[in-house]
C-alpha cells in the first residue's frame, strides 16, 4: 500500500487540531507557507479538498474530518511506539539549531564539556543560516544574534554579549607590524559575505573611516574567514564569541586590543513543547555564560 507523504500529513494534524495554520506552523517551526504548501501537496494526493480557506480563517471540509479523525489516531499511535523504543534506547537527543560559524567556532569545541556532564542526552546541532523562524528543520533550543526572525512562540533569553576587533596569525603581523591602525594598510583584508558591512562599520567606530588595505579577500561563511586568518592570508575583523579558542591557543592575535565595536547580542530560545533534555542543555548554556564572564574559555 502506497502512503501518502507523512510530513505533510504531520502539517495537515497540526493544522486540523488548531483550526489554524499559523498556530500549526509555530507548532511545528516552520513558516506559515511551508504549512500550506504541505496541505496543499496532502490535497492533491488524495484528490479532495480538506480545509475551506477564508481570510484569515480555515476550516475543515467534511473530508478534512474524516481524514483528521483517522489521522490523528494513527499519527498517535506512531508516536507511542516510537517512545516506547526510544525508552529502551542508548539516549534522549537535544537538536540545536545554530549558524554555522558559531557551531564550528563556539559550540562544537564545547560540546565534550555538556556530553561529559549529560552522558545521558545526545546533543544534534543543525547548522542554518535562516532565521529560526523560516527553519526547515524542526529544533529544541536556537541561538541567534539579535530579537529578528524568531518565532513569537518563542520565549528569549540573553546569552552572550559580543564584540568585534582585528585578529590575524602572529607571523603575519611579525612580518609588518601592526601598532595603529594605519599599518593595516599593509595586509590583505579577509571578509565574509555574511558580515561584509563590519569593516565600514569598524572604521567609522574607531575613527579610521578612509582607511585602506592591501586587498581584499571574501568568503562564504564567516569561520572560512577565520581559518584563513589562522593560514596567514590576511587579518580579519572577528566577533570576540568566535576566536577565544584560537586566542587562548595562540592561532590568532589581536594587535590593536583597544579599537573595538559592540555587536549585537546573542539570544537562546526554547521551543514551547521542548522537553526536560532541552532545559538540561539550557542551564547548560547558562553555565557556560558565567564561566566565561569570569575568564574562562
Amino acid at each position: 500500500m502506497r502512503l501518502p507523504p507523512l510530513n505533510a500529513v504531520r502539517a495537515f494534524a497540526a493544522a486540523a487540531r488548531h483550526q489554524s495554520f499559523t498556530r500549526a506552523a509555530a507548532e511545528l517551526h516552520v513558516t506559515h507557507g511551508a504549512i500550506s504548501r504541505q496541505i496543499r501537496k496532502l490535497e492533491d494526493y488524495l484528490g479532495v479538498v480538506l480545509f475551506e480557506r477564508r481570510i484569515r480563517q480555515v476550516s475543515l471540509t467534511l473530508e478534512g474530518q474524516q481524514f483528521f479523525a483517522e489521522a490523528a489516531a494513527a499519527l498517535d499511535q506512531i508516536a507511542a511506539a516510537a517512545q516506547a523504543l526510544m525508552g529502551r534506547g542508548p539516549a534522549l537527543a537535544v537538536r540545536i539549531n545554530v549558524r554555522p560559524s558559531f557551531a564550528v567556532r563556539w559550540l562544537i569545541p564545547r560540546l565534550p564539556a555538556f556530553v561529559a556532564q549529560h552522558p545521558g542526552i545526545e546533543p544534534q546541532v543543525v547548522t542554518s543560516t535562516r532565521a529560526p523562524d523560516q527553519a526547515v528543520d524542526e529544533f529544541d533550543v536556537a541561538i541567534r544574534r539579535g530579537l529578528d526572525g524568531w518565532p513569537s512562540s518563542i520565549r528569549l533569553r540573553p546569552f552572550l554579549e559580543d564584540e568585534a576587533f582585528i585578529v590575524g596569525a602572529p607571523a603575519l603581523f611579525e612580518a609588518q607590524p601592526v601598532a595603529e591602525p594605519g599599518a593595516l594598510g599593509a595586509h590583505v583584508l579577509l571578509s565574509s559575505r555574511t558580515r561584509k558591512q563590519d569593516w565600514d562599520d569598524w572604521k567609522k567606530h574607531v575613527g579610521v573611516a578612509r582607511q585602506k588595505t592591501a586587498g581584499r579577500l571574501q568568503f562564504d561563511h564567516l569561520h572560512f574567514v577565520l581559518q584563513a586568518a589562522v593560514d596567514g592570508l590576511g587579518f580579519a575583523l572577528a566577533p570576540a564569541s568566535l576566536v577565544g579558542n584560537d586566542l587562548a591557543s595562540g592561532r590568532l592575535q589581536c594587535p590593536l586590543p583597544d579599537l573595538r565595536m559592540p555587536l549585537s547580542r546573542y539570544y537562546y530560545g526554547l521551543a514551547p513543547n521542548a522537553a526536560a533534555e532541552a532545559r538540561s542543555f539550557a542551564a547548560w548554556l547558562d553555565a557556560e555564560l558565567a564561566m566565561q564572564a569570569r575568564g574562562g574559555f
